[in-house]
């Protein structure tokens, strides 16, 4: 019974913590009924379990408290009226044990207890070594990397297939692509586990590491992703950067005044998922984090969604001049985001339909 309380008690605690974060957005598309629904039934759900368990418990301790009591009442009788052979000694020996013998009983029940619900976290840590699909390795021995890969920055796709998730229908099918070192691609249209080679300065990248594939590549997502820290850690985290870098990065990207009129400036606390700054403030530290690392090869996943179009435009000028060299491919949303790239890729059914120069 405890171990399905605690069961039960994560998704409640997990609906209240993101009813919490998502309030603005619940409140504008009215959903607000729903929540309190689902809110209620998870706590039902919850509430039954602990009530189960406290009654159990209750039931539990009432016969171990009589069954410790008769278990006295024999031994008591037994010292009584036993025989005189035995020494008054041990007689009152064991009387003594047997009074302690409730507290004993009970403590053991709630080891037992206990022991069944912290079992519920090895659970689940057994469902991630058994039932998750593990990444590729982050270091590769013996991987053919020239020093300095990737120089060109130069992308091939060949025969690439990819889905969200297993059981889903293929998103990309047998993609065949070749981009050029500094080429600038729009991606137009709808766009897990993947089939097919991707090809970075002709090097395979299902050949090398994570760390050394990552380590190359830059990503400005569409959602973007800050940690609970300081605005420094959040832009350069393995402290490769001086000061002076960071701030010229927060200026290309129109950061530089909102961070500078914080208390802290760069050692300023961001709170957990970034609350503390608006979404369109998030992109622009993320875009910054990008400009700090200067990689060969930048991805864009609709960086720019949640900026209004004034501050879009100076993005895009940024992007422009401070990617100029590198090779970016840009999933794209508003179309002017992508008019003075070199290609427009227009993707359709997970195929090429067009590739406009």
């Amino acid at each position: 019974m405890k171990r399905m309380e605690n069961i039960s008690r994560s998704p409640w605690i997990s609906l209240t913590t993101s009813t919490i974060q998502g309030l603005t957005t619940i409140h504008a598309y009215d959903k607000r009924e729903q929540y309190i629904e689902l809110f209620k039934g998870m706590n039902d759900t919850n509430s039954n379990h602990f009530l189960l368990f406290n009654c159990g418990n209750r039931w539990l301790s009432f016969r171990l408290d009589f069954l410790s009591a008769a278990v006295t009442l024999f031994v008591g009788l037994f010292v009584v009226l036993g025989p005189a052979s035995i020494s008054p000694a041990l007689k009152g020996l064991a009387l003594s044990y047997t009074i302690q013998l409730t507290g004993t009983l009970q403590y053991t029940v709630k080891l037992s207890t206990e022991l069944e619900a912290r079992f519920t976290s090895v659970e689940r840590l057994q469902e991630y070594i058994t039932d998750c699909v593990s990444e590729a390795p982050r270091k590769v021995k013996h991987a053919a990397i020239p020093d300095g890969w990737p120089i060109k920055g130069a992308i091939t796709f060949q025969g690439y297939q990819m889905k969200y998730r297993e059981n889903t229908p293929i998103v990309l099918n047998g993609l065949n692509l070749s981009i050029a070192g500094r080429e600038k691609i729009g991606i137009v249209g709808r766009t897990g586990s993947a089939g097919g080679k991707v090809f970075i300065d002709d090097i395979d990248t299902s050949l090398i590491g994570l760390e050394d594939l990552r380590s190359k590549l830059s990503v400005i997502p569409q959602d973007p992703v800050l940690f609970v820290g300081s605005v420094r850690y959040n832009l350069d985290p393995f402290n490769c950067y001086n000061e002076e870098a960071i701030w010229q990065a927060l200026e290309k990207t129109y950061m530089k005044e909102t961070i500078s009129n914080l208390p802290e400036k760069l050692d300023s606390q961001v709170v957990e998922n970034g609350e503390n700054f608006s979404v369109g403030e998030r992109q622009l530290i993320c875009m910054a984090r990008a400009l700090l690392r200067n990689s060969k090869i930048i991805l864009l996943d609709e960086a720019t969604a949640s900026i209004d179009t004034e501050t879009d435009s100076l993005i895009q000028h940024t992007i422009r001049e401070s990617f100029q060299d590198c090779t970016m491919l840009t999933i794209a949303h508003r179309i002017n985001t992508v008019l003075e790239y070199d290609k427009i890729l227009v993707m359709e059914n997970g195929q090429v339909s067009r590739l406009l120069h």
